[in-house]
């Protein structure tokens, strides 16, 4: 474990784990666009790593408890979009400096609440598929944060069809981006390390939200998450700015 890795730290992002599991297995996404900002802010060192790792777990575990209600020849094509998305991204984190890490997230951290709240409605079909998966696995390769542009193509579509559906996306592109992040020096021992302690905070998060799949009002907690990750992605934002300059 990392020395500047407190026990402190520890709980602090298993908690914002639980939080961003819980979110997911009710809507269907979420523990990137609510996790991912906070726990940066916690430390940098559990993104983007560490917590893809745990969004693939999760992606098992949603797929599993959604299994029947997957449409696979409708993901398909938003899963060959991610492909493409993660070669890119991994192409973008070989070349960035820390500096420039700090701002490339603090930037996709914005466009991802942007892309939340412009009440875009993309029609479900392949063409809006591929776009979104691809927007989607290049943001979640550096920011963990990918499920905003793949979720507006499913925001029409019945709640159990959205989340196996996108259970399904994320399970492979999840895959797509480890690959990458191995092989651009973004997934190690350390990595590894981190995930395994945040752990407990994804089976707690998704054991609870099969209590409060059919009692969470998602849509009332969307703009408390949304200036959440805002904030942070703004503070990453300034964070990396000030580096630049300093």
């Amino acid at each position: 474990m990392p020395a500047e890795i407190s026990l402190f730290h520890l709980l602090l992002a298993n908690l914002v784990v639980l939080l961003g599991s819980c979110l997911q297995g009710v809507a269907g996404y979420g523990i990137g666009t609510l996790a991912a900002p906070l726990l940066f802010l916690i430390s940098p060192l559990f993104i983007p790593g560490p917590l893809t790792l745990n969004a693939a777990v999760l992606s098992v575990l949603m797929l599993v408890r959604n299994r029947t209600s997957i449409r696979f020849r409708e993901v398909r094509f938003a899963i060959g979009g991610g492909l493409a998305g993660t070669v890119l991204a991994g192409l973008t984190l070989l070349v960035i400096s820390p500096t420039g890490f700090e701002l490339a997230f603090g930037a996709l951290i914005l466009v991802a609440v942007v892309l939340s709240v412009a009440g875009l409605k993309p029609r479900l079909n392949a063409r809006n598929s591929v776009i979104a998966g691809a927007a989607s696995s290049y943001m979640g390769t550096i920011t963990a944060v990918g499920g905003p542009p793949i979720a507006m193509v499913y925001q029409n579509e019945k709640g159990p069809v959205a989340r196996a559906n996108l259970s399904a996306f994320f399970l492979f592109t999840n895959a797509f981006v480890i690959a990458t992040l191995f092989f651009s020096g973004y997934l190690g021992v350390r990595e590894l390390w981190l995930a395994a302690a945040l752990m407990p905070g994804v089976f707690i998060g998704f054991w609870l939200s099969a209590h409060l799949v059919n009692r969470l009002p998602f849509t009332a907690m969307r703009p408390i998450i949304l200036s959440i990750a805002a904030a942070a992605g703004l503070a990453a934002l300034v964070r990396g700015l000030l580096s630049l300059w300093g």
